[in-house]
C-alpha cells in the first residue's frame, strides 16, 4: 500500500461508473479506500446496481485521510447534501487541506455545504448554474488546490488518474493508466 487513504461517500442514486471506476483505479495505484454509505449496508445506484460499502459514515466520521471523495447521480448527491455528517466531514478534511474531490453531480454536495467557494470547479454541464459561488470552467477534469472536480462517467477515468497522480504522483498514475491501456 502507498499509505494513502481515501473515502468515497456512498448514497443511495450514486452514479456506479463514477463511483467503481473511482474506487478502482485508486486502488490499483495502491491507495487504501474505504467506501462508506450514509446508513445503508447495501446502496442502490442510479442504474440499480447495488455496492455494499466497507461500513457507514457514523462509523468512521472521526477519521482522517488523505482524500474525500463524492460521486455524482442526482440522487445520492442530493442526499449527500442534505447530510450534517457529510457537511462536517467535508468541513474536517478541507479546513485540514486534505484532498476535495467531486464529479458530475458531487460538486453540487460542495455547494450545499459551503466547501471551497469560488474556486474553479467544473461539473456535469447542465448543472453549472447551480455552482454560481465557483469559477466554472467547462473541462473534463479542474484542480484548484486541494479541490478536484470533473464532468461525468465519460471522465471517470481522467478523474481517478489525477487524484492518483495529487496523491502517490504522476508515475503512479501513469503506470496505473498504462495498465489499464487508457
Amino acid at each position: 500500500m502507498s499509505g494513502k487513504t481515501a473515502l468515497l461517500l456512498l448514497a443511495e442514486g450514486a452514479e456506479e461508473m463514477e463511483s467503481v471506476i473511482t474506487i478502482d483505479v485508486l486502488r490499483r495505484a495502491k491507495i487504501e479506500v474505504t467506501v462508506a454509505g450514509l446508513d445503508e449496508h447495501l446502496v442502490k445506484c442510479s442504474r440499480n446496481v447495488r455496492i455494499q460499502p466497507d461500513d457507514i459514515l457514523e462509523n468512521i466520521k472521526d477519521k482522517m485521510y488523505d482524500a474525500v471523495i463524492i460521486p455524482g447521480g442526482l440522487g445520492g448527491a442530493k442526499k449527500l447534501s442534505e447530510s450534517t455528517v457529510v457537511k462536517n466531514i467535508l468541513e474536517k478534511h478541507f479546513k485540514h487541506e486534505k484532498l476535495i474531490a467531486a464529479i458530475c453531480a458531487g460538486p453540487t454536495v460542495l455547494d450545499a455545504h459551503n466547501v471551497g467557494k469560488g474556486k474553479k470547479v467544473t461539473s456535469y454541464p447542465s448543472l453549472k448554474d447551480k455552482m454560481k459561488d465557483y469559477t466554472y470552467v467547462a473541462e473534463k477534469v479542474v484542480t484548484d488546490g486541494n479541490l478536484v472536480t470533473s464532468q461525468g462517467p465519460g471522465t471517470s477515468f481522467n478523474f481517478s488518474l489525477e487524484i492518483v497522480k495529487i496523491l502517490v504522483g504522476s508515475d503512479i498514475a501513469e503506470e496505473v493508466s498504462t495498465g489499464m491501456l487508457l
